[in-house]
């Protein structure tokens, strides 16, 4: 158990330093006050982040996770990867036409 545990922090943190590298402002969401529902990482991007470092993800258990915690008016996007592999990014389809038409642009507030 405390191995998954570290391993989806260094995770976390592995996703929150891409987006910072991309330009995005990201912390962790849990370890600020791990109440269930809060997205893993926190950015200024309206995203509900579910951040899974795993070898075999269920990535329809995975969505349903993001979508079911998502805040209203946040995307929920599932980031995950596999040793050795890159970052991927999962997304109901609708929500990948919302962002292509303009409709999800990254917030000014920093209350992420």
């Amino acid at each position: 158990m405390t191995n998954s545990r570290d391993k989806g922090k260094r995770g976390e943190l592995e996703w929150v330093h891409y987006l910072k590298d991309k330009g995005y402002e990201a912390r962790r969401g849990q370890q600020f006050n791990g109440i269930n529902g809060d997205a893993d990482v926190v950015s200024n991007l309206p995203i509900h982040w579910e951040v899974k470092r795993v070898e075999k993800l269920n990535i329809d258990l995975a969505i349903e996770q993001a979508i079911r915690d998502a805040r209203d008016g946040n995307t929920p996007i599932v980031a995950h990867r596999k040793n050795g592999k890159t970052w991927m990014c999962t997304m109901l389809a609708e929500d990948l036409f919302k962002i292509l038409e303009g409709k999800c642009k990254p917030t000014t507030k920093t209350e992420y």
